[in-house]
């Protein structure tokens, strides 16, 4: 066999093996944009916003965006203000060729988002790598992002270090990464992820796989995988997990038990180590319960946030 035929056959088994990692991009809604960042260095957020109420913001996973929401942002926002933003490098926001895609980058970003929209008394929801963002919001000790942040829901979330798919060290090797993003076609990626993210792949559809698909094709958004795959799971990841105790927010934790990307595991260890949290299992869904089982899933969190 010949060399680039093995690599092709590498990819093509790591973005099957990848479960979720791919789910890439889609909008819900008409985009806006906020100004985020430093004033040197500024970078436009795109986002989504519908309803009325106390606000809700959407933090998607990695490799998606305010797609992923959908199903769940609608029936939110008949109670709630609901804002689903893109993060950096994803959807309709920007994609700058530099390294700045950790946790605490985005962090960092949805804070300066929070603030600039004068947002109060906030639910922060966040799936996969947007629950680790959420987390790292939550352990920000500034007076103007813990006055603001009073609640938590974290679906299928990164939490703590673990074994990640082979695709995340595939995106991490030099020349690799790159070559695993230029020889697949993305609508090939998209389905194929799809697939082990979703219990039953039926539900999968064309527009779904379009949607992801499609920012795929950018550069940018190539370059934002490749460098969130390298930070996905921080070097200090295990002292930040030490300080969950400290998170006193009433935290919803809500979890598909048949999840292949991030084991329910992690989710009952983040039960454990919250102590103002609840723990519920949506049942019937892979690793992405918004999509799959949305009505289950707003049920949940309306009725967490009735109780808060």
């Amino acid at each position: 066999m010949t060399r680039p035929v093995t690599v092709v056959l590498l990819i093509c088994c790591a973005w099957l093996s990848a479960g979720c990692a791919t789910v890439s991009l889609g909008q819900v809604g008409g985009a806006q944009f906020a100004v985020v960042g430093a004033p040197a260095s500024p970078l436009r957020l795109a986002y989504s916003q519908s309803g009325e109420g106390s606000p809700v913001v959407l933090i998607h996973g990695f490799g998606a965006n305010s797609y992923t929401w959908r199903h769940l942002a609608p029936i939110l926002a008949l109670n709630h203000k609901v804002y689903a933003v893109d993060l950096k490098g994803y959807g309709k926001s920007d994609k700058p060729l530099d390294e700045n895609y950790s946790l605490q980058d985005q962090a960092a970003l949805v804070a300066d988002f929070i603030k600039k929209r004068r947002l109060r008394d906030v639910t922060l929801v966040g799936h996969s790598f947007g629950g680790g963002v959420a987390l790292m919001l939550a352990l920000d000790k500034r007076p103007a992002i813990r006055s603001r942040v009073k609640r938590l829901v974290l679906l299928d979330t990164i939490a703590y270090p673990q074994k990640i798919p082979i695709f995340f060290g595939i995106l991490r090797t030099p020349l690799v990464g790159q070559v695993s993003q230029s020889v697949l076609p993305p609508e090939f990626q998209a389905r194929a992820a799809l697939r082990i993210a979703y219990l039953d792949d039926s539900k999968i559809t064309k527009r779904d796989v379009a949607a992801y698909a499609q920012p795929l094709h950018s550069d940018g958004a190539k370059h934002a995988l490749i460098q969130t795959a390298k930070q996905i799971v921080p070097d200090n990841l295990g002292m930040l997990a030490d300080r969950y105790k400290s998170i006193r927010l009433p935290t919803l934790i809500l979890w598909c038990p048949a999840d292949k990307i991030v084991p329910i595991a992690i989710g009952r260890r983040l039960h454990e180590d919250l102590p103002n949290s609840t723990f519920q299992v949506i049942r019937g869904c892979g690793h992405l319960p918004h999509e799959e089982r949305p009505l289950a899933t707003a049920r949940a969190i309306q009725a967490f946030l009735n109780r808060h």
